[in-house]
């Protein structure tokens, strides 16, 4: 059973952002009624937004463990006055997965090791590598809480395996997971993996999660709920009926079609 029974966006607002967004002027009785839910539309439509609201009214933690006081969540803090949420089970533990927040991550830590790299490089061959080590992560906490949190250096993985590899070390109990375009960070093959790893969790955990995706491989989860959103409205969908899908699905078929004119 789901936690979240429905929630809405009631304002009768339609200007400015963000209350111009599709997502938030149609958000009404959504009824996130199976373990998974996926909110898909066009790129501006707000799917991202619904989850930040989401996100930040439940307060669930973050990927790399940064708070809501940080740029980025202006529209979730304007709309929180609006939001309705319906319970079956109301708890607020979870976490929130954000692409962008993976990408921001691993690319912090990489300029941050590049500066430390160059800073000690008068070390290297006078003083042991696995000293300078020690001493490159004592003066890196974002590695230092890579470690701490997840066992080891995330830098060791592909960007894919890293990001499933977080996934597997914060999703081990039950609870509600908001999930952001999780695709940017994975291959098809590792999409794959993801449902798997959702699928294995929910037959062990009673959880909730909620997927913004363009993903129609995502979105084919079993059983799984779909709103569509566009500029016309916010409706719950096949897979079959989604543009996402139809689009892919004819393209595979004849790629020959929409590429002509590229030749």
């Amino acid at each position: 059973m789901p936690y979240i029974s429905s929630f809405s966006i009631n304002t009768e607002k339609t200007s400015p952002f963000p209350y111009s967004i599709a997502a938030v002027k149609f958000a009404k009785n959504i009824t996130p009624k199976t373990p998974v839910t996926f909110i898909i539309g066009d790129n501006g439509t707000g799917k991202s937004t619904l989850l930040e609201l989401l996100a930040y009214r439940l307060q669930l933690p973050h990927m790399d463990g940064s708070s809501y006081s940080k740029k980025g969540f202006e529209a979730a803090k304007t709309l929180l006055p609006y939001l309705e949420l319906t319970w079956n089970l109301e708890r607020s533990v979870g976490f929130f997965f954000r692409a962008e927040d993976f990408g921001n991550l691993i690319n912090s830590i990489d300029r941050q090791d590049g500066k430390l790299h160059s800073f000690m490089a008068d070390l290297e061959g006078e003083v042991p590598d696995h000293i300078i080590q020690e001493m490159k992560d004592s003066a890196n906490h974002q590695i230092y809480h890579m470690r701490k949190s997840y066992g080891q250096d995330l830098q060791s993985f592909s960007h894919g395996e890293a990001y499933l590899k977080i996934m597997q070390e914060k999703i081990t109990n039950r609870g509600i997971f908001l999930l952001d375009e999780p695709e940017a960070a994975l291959s098809p093959l590792k999409q794959l993996s993801l449902l798997y790893f959702i699928q294995e969790h929910l037959q062990n955990f009673t959880s909730q999660f909620i997927i913004a995706t363009h993903s129609p491989m995502l979105m084919a989860y079993p059983g799984a709920t779909i709103y569509e959103v566009n500029e016309d409205g916010m409706k719950e969908v096949t897979l079959e009926e989604t543009e996402h899908y139809s689009v892919t699905k004819s393209f595979l078929n004849n790629p020959e079609i929409y590429l002509r004119h590229l030749k």
